[in-house]
């Protein structure tokens, strides 16, 4: 009777399969590695074990403002232009959403998440495409480029809170019913749009590519051209437009000011300071309102 020899007795096996005799060994760790377990490598193979710890321990590539590397497809904007476009859809099929959720400063301190939700509806009419196709142009463009550069998260930080500072804008810069104005028709108009958060986006641009020394003179002539819109076409909120560029251009500034790889851990939390900082303007403006002039 034959016995076993000593090179069938220590027949290597896989660690994670140990019913599978494997002759083949990771480059990484020396390990007998199986078929299932066996990943390419630059040279030779790795196991599956290996792969996923180097993953863990390999930096994240980050852009230069400390933001995420990503395949550059920028799905936030995507997804805010999708959110503004089905939002529209509704407000056409229901008419009363627009009365619900558009901002006026009358019930601003009652309902203060209409400071948010404002920015993702527009005019609700056939008629008036024009004006959230203007504002979803425009979000493209800004956005396909300021995304990648930030991050995804970041990104949609800066979005968020231009959108709340176009509302503190046009909150703080309306004036309140008086002897004069009885009846307040600012303060009780309510505004809809996204056009504060992409003024914001627009403003942050300008300081990002000044900060990183590419040329802004597009950005200006683009500023220029929608400020004189602004202030020439009645019905258009001109004070959300300035709120929402002067609160992109602070997060802006945040965000190269912590640019450096030992301060990038404090660009979220400073850019919550910013919305803490709006919120905090948004209280102190309604304490001085008379109450009579609120819902």
């Amino acid at each position: 009777m034959s016995e076993p020899t000593a090179y069938q007795q220590a027949a290597p096996v896989c660690p994670r399969h140990p019913d599978r005799v494997s002759y083949v060994s990771c480059q990484r760790c020396g390990r007998p590695t199986c078929p299932e377990c066996q990943r390419p490598a630059a040279v030779g193979i790795q196991c599956i074990d290996c792969v996923r710890e180097g993953a863990r321990s390999t930096r994240m590539p980050r852009t230069q403002l400390g933001g995420k590397v990503t395949d550059g497809r920028p799905v936030v904007t995507i997804g805010i232009i999708v959110a503004c476009v089905a939002v529209w859809l509704l407000q056409l099929t229901v008419p009363s959403l627009t009365n619900d959720f558009a901002f006026a400063p009358v019930v601003g301190r009652a309902e203060p998440w209409r400071l948010l939700t404002a920015a993702f509806l527009h005019s609700p009419s056939v008629s008036a495409i024009y004006h959230i196709g203007f504002n979803m142009y425009a979000l493209w463009v800004v956005g396909s480029y300021l995304e990648p550069l930030l991050g995804r998260l970041r990104f949609a930080a800066l979005y968020l809170v231009s959108a709340l500072g176009g509302s503190v804008g046009y909150l703080m810069l309306v004036s309140t019913p008086s002897a004069t104005d009885p009846i307040g028709q600012a303060w009780r108009t309510p505004v809809v749009g996204a056009s504060g958060a992409v003024f914001g986006l627009f403003a942050a641009l300008l300081v990002l590519n000044r900060s990183l020394g590419r040329s802004t003179t597009g950005i200006w002539v683009v500023l220029a051209i929608n400020a004189f819109i602004s202030l020439r076409v009645p019905g258009i909120a001109w004070q959300a437009h300035l709120g929402g560029a002067v609160t992109g251009a602070v997060c802006a500034l945040v965000l190269v000011a912590s640019a450096s790889q030992r301060l990038r851990r404090f660009q979220l939390p400073a850019l919550v300071g910013v919305l803490v900082v709006l919120v905090a303007i948004a209280v102190a403006r309604y304490a001085t309102v008379n109450p009579s002039f609120l819902a």
